[in-house]
């Protein structure tokens, strides 16, 4: 059967071309985060296993002999990979849905647990009794498929758990969005393995699934390290000038439209007195304070880092007195951000505010300029306090 190996063969080797491509676009990028680091190696344990599919249908086809021996670590291998490919998609949802305890080495212990019980078992097996795994004719048996099916579920139910909760607790629409697509991503990838298991044997259907889902997954992360501040993850300056290029995104009927500049106060003896590191905490801490804040009012709201320790608002509401209510729920929220945290210094934001005014030429960079003049007036108020 050699011109089902070649097309079965052609499209894992396509698939494994696409993903070392990604991974080498990954190795020479500065952004060593550490969710970046742990979707690598879900990437490179793909590629891997697209390599070792190849194998096996060479070795299914009879281009390459065919044997007990030949069949048992074909098999395995994949068997091996896919395990490994969700178990590294667990410690990527993890770090990128920021798990506490993730890197406690009971939890990794815990969670390597399953995929390492599972490769002793089957090698057990595979030595004491082939024949549970493997027929007279050389094809896998029922319970090698049940071992294959069975394992990698337990990390993609370990995904849906997580994902999930995060899902029911988030307000905003698109980061719920996000959390469901990063759990779902396994069952769709997993459901295309099956598809070829049980119906369609000679068609990579998994490599497909895979490959497709992994390029739309990529992509949408490439869009977002290109908007998005990698330290906050608030939306960085260039997609500030974006948003506020789009007239419809400042002016609506029936609303107002407010520029709020927010500025650290002290940031400077934070970086010398504690180190850069915890400059970088403080500055996570405000971030999160004031997202935490956004999602419990109910007005459009822009929010980026523009730049250094500085944060921008975009505010449109009804009525101008919900200003008042939001300013001072991101001032004692950042207090009780920065308590829960023990930290070992008070985190406090001089802020100004200005209307925006459709009249006005440059009408964005002016309220911008009073926005920020007026942050440094309330500084200087508050040192004299």
């Amino acid at each position: 059967m050699p011109d089902y190996f070649i097309y079965y063969a052609s499209i894992n080797i396509v698939g494994a071309i696409f993903f070392g491509i990604m991974l080498h676009h990954d190795h020479t990028s500065i952004d060593k985060q550490e969710k970046q680091i742990k979707y690598d190696h879900a990437l490179f344990a793909f590629l891997l296993y697209f390599i070792s599919d190849a194998i096996w249908s060479g070795v299914d086809s009879g281009v390459f002999p065919v044997s007990t021996f030949s069949v048992m670590v074909t098999t395995f291998a994949n068997f091996v990979l896919v395990t490994v490919i969700t178990y590294r998609w667990l410690l990527y949802v993890m770090a990128e849905e920021q798990i506490p305890g993730r890197n406690r080495l009971i939890i990794k212990h815990a969670l390597i647990f399953p995929l390492f019980v599972s490769v002793v078992v089957i090698l057990i097996v595979y030595i004491a009794a082939p024949g549970l795994l493997i027929t007279a004719d050389f094809r896998s048996t029922r319970l090698f498929d049940v071992f294959i099916c069975t394992i990698p579920n337990i990390y993609i139910i370990a995904v849906l758990v997580y994902t999930i909760r995060k899902a029911v607790k988030e307000k905003n629409p698109l980061e719920k969005k996000k959390h469901l697509y990063i759990g779902g991503f396994p069952i769709m990838a997993i459901a295309g393995g099956l598809l070829q298991m049980v119906l369609m044997p000679e068609l990579p259907i998994f490599c497909f699934a895979s490959t497709i889902l992994m390029l739309i997954f990529y992509i949408k992360s490439m869009d977002s390290r290109i908007s998005t501040d990698p330290l906050t993850n608030l939306n960085n300056r260039g997609q500030l000038l974006r948003y506020v290029s789009q007239e419809s995104n400042l002016f609506t009927e029936g609303r107002n439209t407010f520029i709020v500049m927010m500025d650290i106060n002290d940031f400077k003896m934070i970086n010398d007195t504690y180190g850069h590191s915890e400059g970088d905490s403080a500055l996570v801490i405000i971030s999160s304070a004031i997202t935490s804040v956004i999602r419990n009012h109910h007005m459009p709201i822009f929010l980026a880092r523009y730049g250094g320790d500085e944060f921008i608002l975009i505010v449109r509401p009804v009525d101008e007195a919900e200003m008042d209510a939001l300013i001072s729920d991101v001032r004692e929220s950042i207090i009780k951000k920065c308590e829960d945290e023990n930290k070992p210094y008070r985190i406090s934001v001089g802020i100004g505010i200005d209307k925006l005014l459709r009249s006005e030429d440059d009408a964005f960079a002016r309220s911008l300029k009073r926005a920020d003049d007026r942050m440094y007036e309330n500084k200087m108020e508050m040192k004299h306090v």
